[in-house]
């Protein structure tokens, strides 16, 4: 006799061993239909997997998240057959799921194009119309290399070889296709019907550049085709928001290959960011912050202390001065110097907590292949802050952050905001004693604003607990940028100390936090959010005045001074081009308001004005139209 307890509490006996199927078929005929797979003892596995002992049962739909994910995961094997069935020489590597889809990375000769796309499209209909089975086998280490060295699929041999001695391979196999993974997937290939390939780049074996190259094909699979239907409009919508393609149209920035992963500000773009430091300096200086700023070259004695030259030295651009036969670091991050800092003078527990910011610019190393405009950059600029603080402060300023964070983001239309909270990893620094401390400051500070979080469980720094603020757009993607983590390490590995009421010396706790996160990432998203619609007072330039014809040119360089004197920036634009012509290049430059003059508005001392995203054009006087602007939420 076998007893199930499913997750309601119900318990199920069965006479002799069962299957996911048996499980699901004895509940009912839908839940078989959109069973997927098991979850046996908190455990995935095949909806064919056996059960031989007692045990608790959660059958996995095609609805939930654990499900999509799998029928996903199926989907790049069906992907890896075709290929493998039309361009026999193409060896597999991996392929995992990723958000919104999956991918697989193939080694082939030949570069696979978008044209090609169809053509494996078509096949993978085909398979999955043959309905085959699938089936999972489990070899020895030396049986599953001697199989797939058979096959000639020496990148899955290497992937075995890493395998511990003595661990069991587990194999996939439907049709004539046998893929390595641990699995589950879906019973048969006739139950992925909703994919769509999306796109090629580049990659590397091991993700290591210093690797041969491999092709990563994406693609997305939903559970039906309205989902999928839904997905492939906000990929179009995201296409029509791109910001790297809305950053030329609004000449804002570029990119070129002399300085990889680093930007090129345009006047307008450097105006947007620099505006956009000005929005966030008034905040902070409102909430106690000190502005501060440190260098961007160190010598490696202190990235060796802070322990970053040992954690992090692969993502850190070095330089060694012949001179001096010294080594220095382009900082990767900015704490160590705002330690530096702190450190300068004798601090009192009156003192505390003394919080430290800065825009400061660091440079990380990228995989040319991973960079991705200003979402993915080698330089970037952070908001950072450090807050010094005793113990007893941590949950007081993690709850003022908090409050400020969500302000800030609210001010830029992102209602739609996610908290995740990450707990102690297995590899760490510090006692659990202090964990304890760190990770409860933090979610007492989230149940005192009654904010919610997700768990992601053993997911914090080595050196603290975090949390992370997802933020949604304007078409449903999720953003990770602001930060909040409690570190108790660097303040001991670098010396930090302040004076207790008792007279003796006490390690400070240190909060890092960043808001924006990365300022140049930050502009992307902001500029995807709003289709280039920017807010009015972060505008590049939030006036064009027009004039129709050169005759008109007086009035309308009247117009734009009255402009400058009211803080409106704005430029007249007379050049010969036709006024179609010009009313057109600041639309696409997404400036919010267009004045054009005319006869009617000199004689009458009015501006005709068109604001960006309406048909509509309202004939004002000069005086009024100014006092209309000037009534807009100025941010800054």
């Amino acid at each position: 006799m076998i007893d199930i307890v499913l997750p309601s509490g119900e318990a199920r006996r069965f006479q002799s061993e069962v299957s996911g199927f048996d499980i699901a078929s004895s509940i009912s005929s839908s839940l078989l239909k959109n069973a997927v797979a098991i979850k046996k003892d908190g455990v995935l596995h095949d909806l064919s997997h056996t059960i031989t002992h007692n045990c608790n049962i959660e059958i996995i739909t095609q609805d939930s998240q654990e499900g999509l994910d799998i029928i996903r995961h199926s989907t790049a094997h069906l992907m890896a057959h075709a290929i493998k069935e039309l361009f026999p020489d193409a060896q597999i590597v991996i392929g995992p799921t990723i958000d919104n889809g999956f991918y697989y990375d193939i080694a082939r000769s030949q570069p696979f194009s978008l044209d090609d796309f169809q053509i494996i499209e078509d096949r993978m209909m085909d398979i999955a119309k043959r309905n085959y089975k699938v089936e999972r086998k489990v070899l020895s280490k030396k049986q599953a290399i001697e199989l797939f060295e058979g096959l000639g699929e020496h990148y899955k041999v290497r992937i075995i070889e890493g395998i511990k001695d003595g661990e069991e391979v587990s194999l996939y196999s439907q049709g004539n296709f046998v893929d390595l993974c641990r699995g589950p997937h879906l019973p048969s290939t006739g139950r992925t019907k909703h994919f769509k390939l999306t796109k090629v780049s580049g990659s590397y074996w091991k993700g290591d550049s210093r690797n041969e190259g491999l092709q990563r094909i994406y693609g997305t699979a939903w559970q039906n085709a309205s989902k999928l239907a839904e997905y492939l409009q906000m990929l179009e919508e995201a296409e029509r928001r791109d910001h790297r393609k809305l950053g030329k149209q609004m000449d804002l920035f570029h990119f070129q290959d002399d300085a990889p992963g680093t930007v090129f500000w345009h006047p307008n773009g450097w105006r947007m960011f620099q505006l956009l430091i000005s929005y966030m300096r008034k905040r902070q200086e409102a909430a106690g912050y000190q502005e501060i700023n440190t260098p961007e070259v160190m010598d490696r004695s202190i990235w060796e202390a802070s322990g970053h030259w040992e954690k992090f030295k692969e993502n850190m651009f070095t330089a060694h001065c012949m001179d001096e036969d010294k080594e220095y670091a382009i900082k990767p991050m900015n704490c160590p110097g705002a330690v530096q800092i702190f450190n300068k003078g004798l601090k009192s527990y009156r003192d505390l907590p003394v919080r430290l910011s800065e825009f400061g610019k660091v440079h990380r190393f990228e995989p040319s292949g991973s960079l991705l405009g200003l979402m993915r950059v080698r330089a970037f600029t952070q908001d950072d802050a450090h807050i010094f603080c005793t113990e007893d402060q941590v949950q007081e300023e993690s709850v003022g952050v908090c409050k400020l964070m969500l302000s800030i983001y609210e001010d830029f239309g992102f209602n739609d905001v996610r908290i995740k909270f990450s707990d102690r990893p297995a590899k760490r620094v510090g006692s659990d004693e202090v964990w304890l401390k760190s990770e409860e400051a933090l979610l007492n500070a989230l149940g005192t604003l009654g904010l919610k979080y997700e768990l992601n469980k053993g997911e914090g720094a080595f050196y603290g607990p975090k949390l992370e603020f997802v933020l949604k757009d304007a078409i449903g993607r999720d953003w990770q940028v602001g930060t909040l983590q409690v570190d108790f390490n660097l303040p001991e590995r670098l010396d930090a100390t302040y004076i207790t009421d008792q007279g003796k010396k006490q390690r400070p706790v240190m909060l890092h936090r960043a808001m924006f996160g990365s300022l140049e990432r930050f502009t992307g998203i902001l500029i995807e959010h709003t289709a280039g619609h920017l807010p009015f007072w972060l505008s590049p330039t939030q006036v064009v005045v027009l004039p129709i014809s050169s005759k008109f040119e007086s009035y309308a360089s009247d117009v734009s001074s009255s402009l400058t004197k009211h803080g409106v920036r704005n430029i007249l634009d007379a050049s010969n081009e036709t006024i179609s012509y010009r009313i057109k290049t600041h639309m696409d430059m997404k400036v919010p308001y267009l004045w054009i003059i005319g006869q009617k508005e000199v004689d009458g001392g009015f501006v005709s004005i068109s604001k960006l995203g309406s048909k509509e054009k309202v004939v004002v006087s000069l005086d009024k139209a100014i006092s209309s602007l000037c009534t807009q939420s100025f941010i800054i």
